[in-house]
Formats: structure tokens, sequence, C-alpha cells
């Protein structure tokens, strides 16, 4: 398992590590892919799930997208959806996309992950 951080969180939902196929988010272990939020962890049900992504536009500025072990373009009527609603988008590979939300995450940021698994 890659662990990620030993940053204090002060009652926030870090991203702790991850492995083939799962995450540990918070202390508990998700998985398959999923949906990281300052305050939840929860499995989220990949790319056609858009519904509970568009769903934090009160919530969040920014969600980033992991997609797997490489970095690749989420579908377009994801993006347009996320857009749309005013929610900014930022695809890259899981483990970045983990490495950077915990970043933003220790500064404050009205951010989410939505991590698909590295298998």
């Amino acid at each position: 398992m890659i662990q990620l951080t030993d940053i204090a969180f002060d009652g926030l939902t870090p991203i702790d590590g991850y492995g083939p196929g799962f995450f540990r988010v918070g202390g508990k272990v998700l998985h398959g892919p999923v949906l990281v939020t300052v305050t939840s962890a929860r499995s989220w049900g990949g790319y056609e799930d858009i519904a509970s992504l568009v769903a934090l536009v009160e919530e969040i500025d920014v969600l980033f997208i992991g997609t797997g072990k490489a970095i690749a373009h989420p579908p377009a009527a994801l993006r347009t959806a996320l857009e749309e609603a005013g929610i900014g988008v930022e695809a890259m590979a899981t483990d970045a996309a983990a490495r950077t939300y915990n970043v933003l995450l220790s500064e404050g940021r009205r951010i989410a992950a939505a991590l698909l698994p590295v298998e």
C-alpha cells in the first residue's frame, strides 16, 4: 500500500493511502471507485455517476478526477455537466489526484476527489 501523508487534518477527511482496487480514507478502507469530500468518503459509481458529483455544487469549487494508473480524459459529458454546474474539473492519474487533494485539503480549500482505483 502507498502511504500518502502524516499531516494532521483536524477532523477533515484525508486520503490516507491506496493499493490495488482500494483506498484508505479517513482511517477506513473502501473498495472500487470513491468520492471523497472534506467531510466524508463513500463509494462512487464511476464516470456514469454524474449526479453525485453535480450534487456537490454548493460544497466545492474544484473536483479532482483520478483516472487510474495513467492520466486519461474523463468522458466529455461528465466534464460538461460539471463545468455547466460551476465546478472546476482537474483530471490526473489517481496517485497525483490523491496527493493534490490532500495538499489543498490542508489549506482549507473547497475541494473533492472522485477516484478510480489503481489496479
